[in-house]
């Protein structure tokens, strides 16, 4: 595995979003005119010819906690989280369709009068027929995370790559909000990222794309254009790499 982000190698992407996303600067529901453009970002990835599926979050909708100051019980708060992306995915197929891209969702929840149930065959036959494929429902089970979820699915559908958005340019060695001495970080491998404690994922994430030698990019997806940049150009976000 290389080192250095070899853009002439990467032929499949799986494209994690957060559902924060969708909403904009709103912070619920969706901000349909950034909806609308990011559809336009994806169709022109899959228009250069790129297998792309997409795990979305779906904090957007619904995020767990605390129900006026009782705590609720954490598996079915996580199976409302998960129900979230599905919608989410619905909802951003239907803009891609409305464009004349062909999308399709597959969910880990049974869900058949809205969504296909999701298993690898099926899921890597829809990317060969160029459709842009969501998977949605996360991992199906609680207490992991969406980002699990995309690292679990790029490897089982044998993507070339996780691309995750982000609202920063990649990863510092600070917080570079709290810290104007951060400095960015181009590429690091799994190993300094654990040996410097940077947080690329969750640690469940991290380990099973590590285990696997499973590439990651982490990109800023609020600069106009910035997937395909992340794609084709090095210099954009930063490369994780075994």
């Amino acid at each position: 595995m290389q080192n250095q982000y070899q853009p002439s190698q990467i032929k499949s992407l799986l494209l994690k979003l957060s559902g924060e996303v969708l909403a904009g600067t709103k912070g619920f529901g969706y901000d349909a005119a950034l909806c609308d453009a990011l559809a336009d970002e994806l169709i022109r990835v899959r228009e250069a010819n790129y297998q792309l599926a997409i795990v979305l979050g779906g904090g957007n909708i619904f995020r767990g906690g605390k129900h006026q100051g009782r705590e609720l019980d954490r598996v079915n708060l996580d199976n409302i989280g998960m129900l979230a992306t599905v919608q989410n995915a619905i909802y951003m197929k239907e803009i891609l369709k409305s464009k004349g891209c062909a999308a399709e969702v597959f969910s880990s929840f049974v869900l058949d009068k809205v969504a296909r149930h999701y298993n690898a065959a099926d899921a890597r036959q829809a990317l060969a027929d160029g459709k842009i494929t969501f998977l949605a429902g996360g991992t199906g089970n609680p207490y992991f995370t969406t980002d699990t979820a995309a690292i679990l699915r790029a490897i089982e559908l044998k993507m070339d790559i996780v691309l995750k958005a982000t609202k920063v340019d990649g990863l510092y060695t600070e917080d570079p909000v709290k810290d104007p001495n951060a400095r960015f970080i181009p590429s690091a491998s799994f190993q300094s990222c654990l040996e410097k404690r940077l947080g690329v994922m969750d640690f469940t994430a991290f380990s099973l794309a590590m285990d696997n030698q499973m590439p990651i990019k982490i990109f800023n997806i609020t600069q106009p254009e910035n997937l395909m940049r992340a794609l084709k150009e090095p210099q954009i976000g930063t490369y994780i790499h075994p």
